[in-house]
């Protein structure tokens, strides 16, 4: 049985005649760079998610960094965020001049834990960036509250979550500046690297449609430090044709993670929170014999993933001397399964019976 852990090409199967025609449109144009395929998909995005502002970008961590850039944030600026997490939000932290202050997560829903954030919250405090992790958003009633008070900004790494929505608010459109990947795995994901920028702001978003483009609103006339990234026509292409389908993916993988759900045992399931919805991006358990059921997965011919096997505080480069027993427990216990919108019962059924036979 051929299992894998994303199933791009059987996904590009079953839209190959709308990608192919999409791509070739571009190669006919030649229009490689700004094509018009760039603005139709931003614009179909900012439709999708009610109107906000969007900006594509390269990847998403240029994203991240160049929403920083626009908040104006300083050298020696605060910035608060997960422990438990990729090292992309922490990393444009540290290269901007910023000190990333870790919190630990939520050992349930695997976010940033709110009940720790506000006594981190001093005069240097300039942001928070919570990580929708796995699919699922953060609380962000709680960030937003203290954000306010405290008039900090609040920075939404959605590169995980596109088209989930916390209450009635999509992922990513709720702070002051929302963040997403487009990287191939990523259930909205290109045949490449591919970002965006999302706000409500219109003033914000014109800065960062600047920095992203070398610092210039005109040709040639560079009115502050920018970067150089964009999201090339040809991926846009395809991201416009892939749009289409987010919804119907989200339901694949809903449906994936409800038999998930219902068949599993001896392993802690995902809990999902009661105020946002859950895009699976990864399906992940919790079991203190992670290892183990790992090696016994890989003999079974079952594909499994560690998101993430060391946290932050511990990487060389980010390394801090603190205590944060949640990320610490999740590095050991957390494995993802198989998940994506091409899975069969009968792949499923394996999967399920053969991590309940572990022993």
């Amino acid at each position: 049985m051929n299992i894998k852990m994303v199933d791009l090409n059987g996904q590009y199967l079953r839209i190959k005649t709308e990608i192919d025609d999409a791509i070739q449109s571009v190669i006919d144009s030649t229009a490689f760079i700004q094509g018009k395929e760039v603005q139709e998909f931003a614009s179909a995005l900012s439709k999708y998610l009610d109107g906000v502002h969007v900006i594509t970008c390269g990847n998403g961590t240029d994203a991240l960094q160049i929403a920083m850039m626009a908040l104006d944030l300083k050298p020696g600026d605060e910035v608060i965020l997960p422990v438990h997490s990729y090292a992309a939000t922490v990393e444009v932290t540290a290269l901007l001049g910023l000190i990333p202050v870790f919190v630990d997560v939520d050992p349930d829903t695997f976010n940033i834990d709110v009940n720790q954030v506000e006594k981190l919250i001093n005069k240097k405090t300039k942001a928070i960036v919570p990580v929708h992790l796995y699919g699922q958003c953060a609380d962000m009633d709680a960030l937003m509250a203290m954000a306010s008070k405290h008039n900090i900004k609040v920075i939404e790494d959605a590169a995980q979550s596109i088209g989930g929505k916390y209450k009635n608010t999509f992922s990513g459109t709720i702070g002051d500046v929302g963040t997403t990947s487009f990287f191939p795995s990523k259930n909205l994901g290109c045949f490449g690297d591919g970002g965006a920028i999302m706000t409500r702001s219109a003033v914000l978003a014109e800065e960062i449609r600047m920095i992203a483009n070398h610092g210039q609103k005109k040709k040639y006339h560079h009115e502050r430090i920018g970067v150089n990234s964009r999201l090339d026509t040809i991926q846009a292409a395809l991201l416009k044709v892939k749009l289409k389908y987010l919804e119907e993916y989200e339901k694949k993988r809903n449906a994936v993670a409800d038999f998930y759900d219902s068949r599993l045992e001896n392993v802690t399931i995902p809990i999902r929170s009661k105020n946002s919805t859950h895009v699976f991006h990864q399906y992940t358990i919790k079991t203190k014999r992670r290892d183990e059921l790992k090696l016994f997965l890989q003999g079974k011919s079952i594909p499994t993933m560690i998101y993430y096997p060391v946290p932050l505080h511990h990487q060389n480069a980010y390394r801090q001397e603190k205590s944060f027993p949640v990320a610490e427990q999740l590095s050991k216990e957390v494995l993802s399964l198989p998940i994506h919108t091409e899975m069969t019962a009968e792949q499923l059924d394996y999967i399920c019976k053969s991590i309940n036979e572990f022993r």
